[in-house]
C-alpha cells in the first residue's frame, strides 16, 4: 500500500510538472503588446545637427546606439485608433560621433511614451523626455562637457511575432549645458534609429 502511494505520488507530481511548464509556455507564447509588463529595445542609427536651427553652428554626425528598456503603467485605456497604454522608458545612450572627429557621448534618458495598440500588425508610439550626457566632443563652444538632454519623437514597430517587433524610430535631440558655463552651443538634432524589441 506504502508503495502504490509512493507510485502515485510521483505520477501526481510528474502530471503537475507537465501542466504547470504547459501554462508556463502558454503564457510566453500569449504575451503581446496589450498584455506585456515591459518591453527590450535595441536601437541603432545615425543622427545630425541642424545648423542655423536655434544656435546650432556646428556639424556634428552621429552613429547612435541606444539600450532600451520599458516598463507598462497602464492597462489598455481608450477606444478606437487612440486605444493605447502608458509607458515608461529608460535608455543607455551611446553617442559616437564620426563628424567633426571621432569621440563619444554616453549617459541616461528617462521617458515617457504612449504606445497605440489597436492595430494588430503595428504599434505606433509616441515619446518625450530627457536626461543627462557626458559630451566629450572636444568643441570649445559647448562650455561644459556635463551636458543635459530633452528630445521627442515618434515611431512605430512592426511585430515579426506576437512578442517580437522591429521598430523603426524619429526623434528629434537637442544638447547643451542649460546654461551651467559659457559658451553654451547647443546641439539640435535629428535621429532615424531602428531596431528590434522583445516584450515580456
Amino acid at each position: 500500500m506504502g508503495r502504490r502511494k509512493t507510485v502515485y505520488g510521483k505520477i501526481l507530481a510528474v502530471a503537475l510538472t507537465i501542466i504547470l511548464c504547459s501554462s508556463a509556455a502558454a503564457y510566453a507564447e500569449e504575451v503581446t503588446v496589450r498584455n506585456a509588463t515591459g518591453e527590450y529595445t535595441l536601437l541603432s542609427g545615425y543622427g545630425i545637427t541642424h545648423r542655423g536651427f536655434g544656435d546650432t553652428r556646428t556639424q556634428v554626425q552621429t552613429y547612435d546606439t541606444i539600450a532600451r528598456f520599458g516598463w507598462f503603467l497602464s492597462d489598455e485605456t481608450g477606444h478606437g485608433w487612440y486605444r493605447g497604454r502608458h509607458e515608461l522608458l529608460m535608455e543607455l545612450p551611446l553617442h559616437l560621433t564620426i563628424d567633426p572627429r571621432v569621440r563619444a557621448m554616453t549617459g541616461g534618458y528617462l521617458l515617457g511614451s504612449w504606445k497605440f495598440t489597436s492595430l494588430e500588425d503595428f504599434a505606433p508610439y509616441v515619446f518625450a523626455g530627457g536626461g543627462v550626457l557626458f559630451v566629450d566632443l572636444g568643441l570649445p563652444t559647448m562650455g561644459s562637457r556635463l551636458d543635459f538632454s530633452y528630445q521627442g519623437g515618434t515611431g512605430v514597430q512592426y511585430f515579426i511575432a506576437k512578442d517580437k517587433a522591429v521598430s523603426l524610430e524619429y526623434r528629434y535631440h537637442h544638447i547643451s549645458n542649460a546654461g551651467t558655463a559659457f559658451p553654451n552651443e547647443p546641439l539640435n538634432s535629428s535621429k532615424i534609429l531602428l531596431g528590434i524589441t522583445l516584450f515580456r
